[in-house]
């Protein structure tokens, strides 16, 4: 952590298909001197995805959603381009980053979103996507997508630190992020979603609405308002606002461990958890491409080893939030290192190393 400028990092173990132990280190922010502790909530970036991903397969299993229906079908976004491949793609694509469309696009306010590739052809990562999905979750539940999240899913597996959104307890307690351990300009580091969500909070709190409690419709009618309270260019579309499935997940490491205990052999337990074909097929490849190394579930990475394979995820916000999970389904197995350091990548790959023995590919690819 010293070496590489990563100030806070939190861990925690999955053995026997549970948490086992989970620790904080070092200081969640700088400035303040505030040490990293087992309250701490860790921005997890990219660690969002396969946790919305268990929420849509509870969607699957109850018939409300079907992997393989364009998702036209279910809502079409205004600001989806008019494009015949659009129509094509499934959730099935989401998760498995094969709808084609971009990560993010860079003008969202005035750039439609459509596919670079035909559907179903070729792996592009996409956050987009994942906002995409979300909005349709909007539409058959009728919740807002923290609302799901807190009855399906967080509720009932007693993550109660874990959040998509924002609010006064979860700012006191969350990590501010740092520049990677080479960058050597002044200050601290813009912190975007801190920002954004601080300037919304307080359009919410006019309204009487909690951010979690906001839907698409919701940040559209706020925009302007937000806008207004925000720093030129922090803002430019409702996405910026609005809970992100994608990229905006919340919690402490040991209620991420708590989830990643969800995905082992054998473990569904109670009515609210996936079946075991389900889980199996969240971790099975899901497209087959010459020339790969590493396999894309449902929400999930997987990658051989010679003790069989392991499902993985990484996590990177603003460049200064690195995290990683990975667990061994078949042993019960799973550690996850989050950081609010932008050079937490060297320091999460070590811990794993040391953690599993096992050198990855997903570290190159």
């Amino acid at each position: 952590m010293q070496v590489f400028a990563v100030p806070g990092v939190g861990i925690a173990v999955v053995e026997d298909g549970a948490v086992a132990w989970s620790r904080g280190f070092g200081l969640a922010d700088v400035q303040t001197g505030r040490a990293v502790d087992v309250r701490t909530v860790f921005e997890d970036a990219s660690l969002s995805k396969p946790v919305f991903a268990y929420l849509v397969m509870q969607l699957v299993g109850q018939g409300l959603i079907d992997l393989d229906v364009p998702l036209v079908r279910y809502r079409r976004p205004d600001y989806l381009g008019d494009h015949p491949w659009v129509a094509l793609i499934t959730a099935r694509d989401v998760l498995r980053h094969t709808t084609g469309l971009p990560d993010w696009r860079k003008s969202p306010a005035t750039e439609k979103l459509v596919p670079m590739v035909k559907p179903g052809t070729r792996i592009n990562y996409s956050g987009e996507a994942f906002v995409w999905l979300q909005l349709v979750v909007e539409a058959i539940t009728g919740q807002s997508l923290d609302e799901s999240m807190q009855a399906y899913l967080f509720g009932p597996a007693g993550m109660k630190d874990s959040s998509y959104t924002w609010n006064a307890d979860l700012a006191a307690r969350s990590v501010f992020g740092h520049r990677a351990h080479d960058r050597v300009e002044a200050g601290a580091p813009p912190q975007v979603l801190r920002e954004q969500w601080s300037a919304a909070q307080r359009v919410a709190e006019r309204w009487g609405k909690p951010l979690s409690a906001w839907k698409y419709e919701d940040a559209e009618r706020a925009l302007p308002e937000v806008q207004a309270l925000s720093s030129p260019g922090l803002v430019t579309w409702p996405g910026d606002i609005l809970a992100n499935a994608a990229a905006s997940l919340r919690t402490t490491v040991q209620d991420y461990a708590t989830f990643l205990s969800l995905m082992m052999a054998g473990r569904q337990t109670a009515a609210w958890e996936i079946s075991e074909s389900t889980r199996q097929a969240m971790l099975a490849p899901q497209i087959s491409l010459p020339g790969r190394w590493t396999e894309k579930g449902l929400g999930w990475n997987t990658e051989q080893t010679r003790d069989g394979p392991v499902f993985y995820h990484s996590g990177s916000n603003s460049g200064i939030f690195k995290n990683f999970a990975i667990g061994d389904a078949q042993r019960g197995r799973g550690i996850v290192v989050l950081t609010n350091g932008g050079s937490g990548s060297f320091v999460h790959q070590r811990v794993v190393r040391a953690a599993t023995g096992y050198d990855l590919l997903s570290y190159d690819l």
